[in-house]
């Protein structure tokens, strides 16, 4: 099949589908893409690839159809393979969905950077038995046939890249903003997570939350714990207020080094899900509440948020 630069069209009822095998946050930038195919293609079926870890971000999204699973983890490199050959009869389920689900196109928003994960990403595209594979191409996208110039990470932002990919079968979208769907059930975990048992009036506003992880192929990336500690200190002494240290279980014991080098808090520990944690963003809580950091006490009052990767509240 020849090679295309320029834009395709799919029809109306066009089997879509997504492959996304990222954590949370490369997940999220997708989301104005996944949000173009569904405004350009309202009677599409529009499916998404994604893996364990970031499965549940987009439940209930009416964008999406179907969320499909797949642990890649487990195949990140050939050395795995060769150590645990059995893991691959893991995978026959999924092949056997991926061409059952009959797609037309198959949209790959990544990078081509290592050869084993091209292999990987060549094999799962053309499992789907899809006509049309289309995907970010850096000169190695040789399987791809419609192809998107790859210019390297940096050289756009991460969620260009997805629109352009999007683009490429004729999407576009004026609503570039991020999305995680939320439900009144998950407001209402954020608000039990910020306030506990006290009202609102009671707890000291305003109310900033801090993220200090990252994810884990990116740890040389972090800022260093000392200027997050210099950060909350500067607010508090500018605004006061209450510091919500969020992360995962990973990051409780560098929240707890924050902590300890601002030297002036106290800390509850409270569970709660990454929707949940969103919903914090966008919670209108405190607007009722005495003061704007002056008359405030001496002492910081902190609370770790530990955010499961998905799922409801531990009991």
């Amino acid at each position: 099949m020849r090679k295309k630069t320029q834009p395709i069209t799919l029809q109306e009822n066009a089997r879509i589908l997504v492959v996304k095998l990222a954590t949370i946050g490369d997940l999220l930038l997708a989301t104005p893409a996944l949000r173009a195919l569904r405004e350009t293609y309202p009677h599409a079926t529009i499916d998404l690839l994604v893996t364990p870890s970031s499965a549940g971000l987009l439940d209930g999204w009416s964008v999406i159809d179907h969320v499909i699973v797949l642990d890649k983890y487990l195949f990140d490199y050939g050395f795995q393979i060769l150590k645990n050959p059995r893991d691959l009869l893991r995978l026959r389920p999924l092949w056997q969905k991926l061409r059952a689900g009959h797609y037309d196109a198959v949209l790959l928003p990544h990078h081509l950077t290592l050869p084993f994960g091209r292999l990987k990403h060549q094999l799962l595209m053309r499992a789907t038995g899809a006509k049309w594979r289309v995907g970010l191409d850096n000169g190695h996208g040789w399987f791809l046939n419609v192809r998107v110039k790859d210019n390297g990470f940096g050289a756009i932002h991460e969620a260009d890249y997805n629109l352009a990919v999007a683009r490429a079968v004729g999407a576009t979208t004026n609503a570039k903003r991020l999305t995680v769907p939320l439900t009144e059930t998950e407001y209402a975990q954020a608000w039990q997570l910020v306030y506990g048992d006290e009202a609102s009036a009671i707890v000291q506003h305003p109310i900033i939350a801090m993220h200090a992880g990252s994810g884990g192929y990116s740890t040389a990336r972090r800022w260093a714990p000392e200027k997050f500690a210099q950060l909350a200190d500067i607010l508090f002494h500018d605004v006061g207020g209450q510091l919500l240290l969020m992360g995962g279980p990973e990051e409780v014991e560098l929240n707890q080094r924050i902590i300890r080098m601002i030297g002036q808090g106290q800390y509850q520990g409270r569970d709660g899900s990454i929707r949940a944690g969103r919903s914090l963003c966008g919670q209108r809580c405190g607007t009722d509440a005495p003061g704007n950091g002056h008359g405030h006490t001496n002492r910081c009052y902190f609370r770790l948020i530990e955010l499961e990767s998905m799922g409801a509240l531990r009991s």
